[in-house]
C-alpha cells in the first residue's frame, strides 16, 4: 500500500477491492470500450450475478456536455418516447463510468427515469494506465476537486432539463466515491429533490480538495438523503453512522427528514453485482427503498 496515501483513503480501499493490478482497459467509461473495472471484474461463476439491463425501449449512450476545462463524456438513458422526466444522476465509484455503472443508468429508464452518469475523473485522464488501485487514488482522484464535481453536475442538470428531463423533479444517487458525493450535492443544490447515498464515506480529513465532509454538511441539506450503508463495512463504522444520524436530526428541515438504513450483515460495495462483496437480497430492497424514497420525495417517474 502507498504510504503516502491518506488514512481515509486507505481504509477506503481495505473495504473497497482486492489487491489487483488494472488493466489497460476497464476502468474508464464505454467510449473506450471499458467493461467492468478490471482490477475488480467478475471471473468465471461470478458473472452469474452480474445484473444485466436490455436497451429495448430506450435512448441510450454516451453524450458529451461542455464544462469547464472540455467536454464530459456522460451516459445517458432514458425511455425512448416522452418528455419531462424525472431526472437522476447517477454518481459512479472510485472507478469510473463502466458497465455496472451504465447498466444501474438503465434500470433507472426502465422505470421511467431520464439517468445520466457523468464521468467526474474525465480531466485526469485514462486512469488504467496505473498499474495498482492506490495509485488510481493517488494519480486521480486526489486531483479532483470538490468544488469542480459540484459545478459538473449543475452541468448535467441543466443539459437534462433540456433534453427530455423535467428540472423540477431532479434526484442524485451514488455509490462508495459517489455516496459522498451525493451528500455533498444535497447541501450544495437548492432544486435538488432527493439523494440516495449508497455506502458513501461520511467523514475523513479536510484539504483544497475536499474541504468539506459529509458531516459538514449534514445539518444544513437542501434535499432529504437516504443513506444505504452496511453494518459489515470496515472503511465505515457504525459509529460514523450513529454520528450523521444525530447531526441529521439537529439540522434543516431536509435534513431532519433524511434517513439511515443498515444491512447488519452487508460488507462496502454490497450492491456491486460485478464483485465479490454483492448481497443479493440487501442490493435488492435497496433499490426498491432507493425508487420509494424518489417517489415519496418529488422524483416520481
Amino acid at each position: 500500500m502507498n504510504d503516502r496515501m491518506r488514512p481515509d483513503q486507505r481504509a477506503d480501499l481495505d473495504s473497497l477491492v482486492p489487491r489487483a493490478p488494472v488493466g489497460r482497459r476497464g476502468f474508464l467509461m464505454g467510449t473506450a470500450g471499458a467493461g467492468f473495472a478490471a482490477a475488480v471484474a467478475p471471473t468465471g461463476p461470478l458473472l452469474a450475478q452480474v445484473v444485466s439491463t436490455d436497451t429495448a425501449g430506450l435512448t441510450e449512450g454516451t453524450v458529451e456536455i461542455a464544462v469547464p476545462g472540455g467536454r464530459m463524456p456522460v451516459y445517458r438513458a432514458q425511455p425512448a418516447t416522452g418528455r419531462a422526466l424525472a431526472t437522476v444522476l447517477v454518481v459512479h465509484e472510485a472507478f469510473g463510468v463502466h458497465e455496472h455503472i451504465r447498466d444501474v443508468a438503465r434500470r433507472f429508464a426502465k422505470a421511467g427515469y431520464q439517468a445520466l452518469a457523468p464521468e467526474l475523473f474525465f480531466r485526469q485522464g485514462d486512469a488504467s494506465q496505473y498499474a495498482t488501485v492506490a495509485e488510481v487514488f493517488e494519480k486521480v482522484i486526489s486531483k479532483v476537486a470538490d468544488h469542480q464535481v459540484m459545478a459538473d453536475l449543475d452541468a448535467c442538470a441543466a443539459w437534462a432539463a433540456g433534453e427530455g428531463g423535467d428540472g423540477k423533479r431532479l434526484g442524485i444517487t451514488g455509490f462508495c466515491w459517489g455516496g459522498r458525493i451525493t451528500w455533498l450535492y444535497a447541501g450544495h443544490q437548492s432544486k435538488l429533490k432527493a439523494g440516495v447515498a449508497w455506502y458513501g464515506r461520511l467523514t475523513g480529513p479536510e484539504d483544497p480538495m475536499t474541504p468539506t465532509q459529509p458531516y459538514d454538511a449534514a445539518e444544513s441539506l437542501f434535499a432529504p438523503v437516504l443513506g444505504l450503508y452496511g453494518g459489515d463495512d470496515p472503511g465505515i463504522p457504525l459509529t460514523t453512522v450513529e454520528e450523521m444520524e444525530l447531526r441529521l436530526s439537529l439540522g434543516s428541515p431536509a435534513a431532519e427528514a433524511s434517513s439511515i438504513h443498515v444491512y447488519p450483515d452487508a460488507p462496502h460495495a454490497f450492491h456491486a453485482d460485478y464483485r465479490p462483496s454483492y448481497r443479493k437480497a440487501a442490493a435488492e430492497d435497496g433499490w426498491q427503498r432507493c425508487l420509494a424514497w424518489f417517489a415519496r420525495h418529488g422524483v416520481a417517474a
